[in-house]
């Protein structure tokens, strides 16, 4: 597994600091971004997952923990759109880069609107996808915040 993606590269050029960790990501989990947490031992709160939706029909990127569910009403006022749904599989993949299971906000093929739900920003640190499956970064929220231009929000159901 290469430990250098799009997404650790843009990190690098962004003078984010961050670490790489890996684990045995498992394609059959229920639930992948939990399946990552278990994996790495840490609190679910940590590991962060990205979906990515559309607003209004425009893809948009959201980051938040792993045992929480996003809220497309909230989502949809936070952005000040009408509608919010998730993307289909095949387009994320298509308009990212990455592949489902190993999406990163940081990296992607096209920079879209970013929102992070805020409860993050109270963790010391968070992981993130970094860019293919079983890899994480781990980094200050604030940090990701920056480096994504991202807007922080409260967006969980």
């Amino acid at each position: 597994m290469s430990k250098t993606t799009r997404a650790t590269q843009a990190l690098t050029k962004a003078g984010i600091a961050f670490t790489v960790h890996t684990y045995d990501y498992d394609p059959h989990a229920e639930r992948i971004g939990m399946q990552a947490a278990e994996a790495l031992g840490e609190d679910p709160a940590r590991v962060l997952k990205t979906l990515m939706a559309e607003l209004d029909g425009k893809p948009v990127c959201v980051v938040l923990p792993s045992d929480q569910e996003v809220s497309m009403k909230k989502l949809a006022a936070a952005l000040g759109g009408k509608s919010a749904a998730m993307m289909k599989p095949a387009l994320a993949e298509k308009l990212t880069g990455f592949v489902v299971g190993g999406i990163s906000p940081f990296g992607q093929k096209k920079q879209v609107p970013t929102v992070i739900e805020i409860a993050a920003l109270s963790e010391e640190y968070v992981y993130m996808n970094g860019g293919q499956r079983g890899l994480q970064v781990r980094l200050d929220p604030k940090d990701a915040l920056k480096a994504l231009g991202a807007i922080a929000t409260a967006i969980v159901a």
